[in-house]
């Protein structure tokens, strides 16, 4: 009888196991099965553009080396182990220094660097991001020196607001666009401040600085009827160590209204690319990239003139990219994060095309050659065209929303300049379809429903965004 009992208890207890893992199995009884999905590694920190460029030839001889990452590092991160510069003739390492702001790593030579000479920069995994996350795998890039100096100081092309501002709003930022890239530790409160011109109050606020521009971010809103003082020192410096000629100081008087500003696009994951279609893309030689590039649905095999691409693999590269390549029949976890980013990029086309109480409706019939355009939303129910350059001036927090019905055509050799700090990254570009002329210079985010194509040269500071195909050229793209 003992044994018995202790038979059923085992008997009951196997019963109950497998009842258990039948459940589970069904789903906790609702009659469909589930499978546990893996969850996506974390991202790792991405380099958007080096300075020099891979393969630069004359390259000046006092300039420092700059990388660009797509996000935030761990500052203790960056140091003479993990960004080195060697001379590829001697195989010596380069003496200098290495310091960090603003997502960039820079490495500053401490004597000017050989003339005609072959240098090869090096970031190694031990870069990692706030996260703890590390460089996917090492970074190499080579450029050869040429035999002059920097000397050039740089310049302020334009300010926001500008000079003599009688109505600007309370609630803005205040910024200056360079003509080059400035190095970007001398970028700070300490070298652009904000005053009142009465009094000489100081107003608390961060700086910032992204493609060229420094940006300063008051705390809290500006004092209505207030005329202030923004002033730029001469602390600023290029990357060759050029300083700004003499300060810049400029004023402006505050209004009484605050800038209902619009709300930027997200777009999701699908920001982290500087190209990404449903269909595929083709490129021709000469084609340089910055950023990652994918497909999906399309399979790999649909991304050509890259060269020789496994779907094999999480990711692939290619000669014409500084980055990765991804698509929906490579490598898991690869066909997930492209369905994700795909998806992303719809959500944000929808929301960019969903915008309403547009600022502008049908500005210029359809044409707004030769135009400065402000922050705002713009609707035309036909295509567009610029035959002629146009400018978008604004601040470095301002956004642009296009809706297009149909085309944007932009002409050949015409460019769209930005002024005032405005920034490629906060300009949409919401269309059916998207053609680009031979030489033009497009800045922005593509959101379009059709085919991008870009024509021979054209060069591209933005993201080409497309639920078909994208064409290329022999054209310089370069995410913001």
């Amino acid at each position: 009888m003992k044994i018995f009992k202790q038979y059923s208890h085992y008997a009951f207890l196997s019963m109950l196991f497998l009842f258990t893992v039948f459940v589970v199995g069904c789903g906790g009884g609702g009659g469909s099965s589930s499978t546990a999905i893996a969850p996506l590694p974390p991202v790792p920190p991405t380099i958007i553009s080096t300075t020099p460029m891979s393969d630069d030839v004359n390259v000046i001889l006092n300039k420092s080396v700059v990388a660009l990452f797509n996000k935030a590092l761990d500052p203790t991160t960056v140091t003479l182990t993990t960004f080195t510069l060697v001379d590829d003739n001697t195989t010596a390492a380069v003496s200098g220094s290495v310091t960090y702001n603003s997502n960039t790593m820079i490495f500053n030579p401490t004597s000017d660097l050989n003339a005609s000479t072959h240098y090869t920069a090096t970031i190694t995994t031990g870069v990692k991001d706030l996260a703890g996350t590390a460089l996917a795998s090492m970074h190499s890039w080579s450029f050869t020196t040429g035999t002059t100096t920097d000397i050039v100081q740089p310049l302020i092309v334009s300010t926001y607001p500008i000079d003599t501002d009688l109505n600007a709003s309370i609630n803005i930022s205040v910024s200056a666009l360079f003509n080059e890239a400035l190095d970007p530790t001398t970028v700070d409160t300490t070298t652009f401040t904000l005053e009142t011109t009465i009094g000489n109050i100081p107003v608390a606020g961060t700086v910032s600085y992204d493609s060229n521009t420094m940006i300063f971010n008051p705390t809290a809103d500006l004092n209505a009827s207030t005329e202030y003082t923004a002033t730029i020192s001469t602390s600023v410096t290029d990357l060759a160590g050029n300083a700004l000629a003499v300060p810049m100081v400029w004023s402006f008087t505050t209004g009484t209204t605050t800038t209902i500003a619009l709300t930027s696009v997200d777009l999701g994951t699908a920001g982290t690319f500087a190209i990404l279609t449903k269909t595929g893309i083709s490129a021709t030689v000469g084609t340089t990239i910055t950023g990652d590039i994918g497909v999906s649905p399309a399979a790999l095999s649909y991304i050509t003139g890259f060269g020789t691409l496994s779907p094999l693999l999480v990711y692939e590269t290619s000669p014409l990219v500084t980055g990765k390549i991804y698509a929906a029949n490579m490598a898991v976890p690869t066909p997930a994060k492209m369905t994700t980013a795909v998806s992303d990029m719809e959500t944000a086309y929808t929301n960019a095309a969903g915008r309403t109480t547009p600022d502008y409706t049908e500005l210029g019939a359809g044409d707004v050659s030769g135009m400065t355009l402000s922050p705002g939303l713009y609707k035309w129910g036909t295509g567009l065209v610029i035959n002629t350059d146009i400018t978008l001036s604004g601040s470095a927090t301002d956004i642009w929303i296009f809706q297009i019905a149909g085309n944007l055509t932009l002409a050949s050799n015409v460019t769209i300049n930005l002024a005032g700090g405005a920034l490629a990254k906060n300009i949409f570009w919401q269309t059916l379809g998207v053609s680009l002329g031979t030489s033009s210079d497009f800045k922005g985010v593509a959101l379009s429903q059709g085919a991008i194509v870009v024509n021979t040269g054209a060069t591209v500071n933005g993201r080409l965004l497309t639920q078909t195909a994208v064409t290329l050229d022999a054209n310089t793209i370069a995410q913001p």
